[in-house]
């Protein structure tokens, strides 16, 4: 089992910044695939930043040149910086450990609020 909790969701001024974070309740960065996903009311879940265990990063279209996903080993900790903030990156922002082997290992987190508003 892999606990997750995130934290660092607030209200934020459009065009303001952010940081995400997810604490794991062990050391999994080493196998486990991370991910920000974020669900909006209304919308489905979806994808924001991805790392590898190896370390390769990717994002969604809308939140390249934006948004940086980053991890701390020693900390176990995972990062989503989030600058240029628009109203539309409002949502619920979940934290995610993904693990494929022969089985499939997945966990979220609770979710943490961010809304951007003026």
């Amino acid at each position: 089992q892999v606990q997750l909790v995130e934290s660092g969701g607030d209200l934020v001024q459009p065009g303001g910044s952010l940081r995400l974070s997810c604490a794991a309740s062990r050391s999994i960065f080493s196998i486990y695939a991370m991910g920000w996903y974020r669900q909006a009311p209304g919308k489905q879940r979806e994808l924001v930043a991805a790392i590898t265990s190896s370390g390769s990063t990717n994002y969604a279209d809308s939140v390249k040149g934006r948004f940086t996903i980053s991890r701390d080993n020693a900390k176990n900790t995972m990062y989503l910086q989030m600058n240029s903030l628009k109203p539309e990156d409002t949502a619920v922002y979940y934290c995610n450990a993904q693990l494929k082997t022969i089985l499939t290992y997945n966990y979220w987190g609770q979710g943490t609020q961010v809304t951007v508003s003026a």
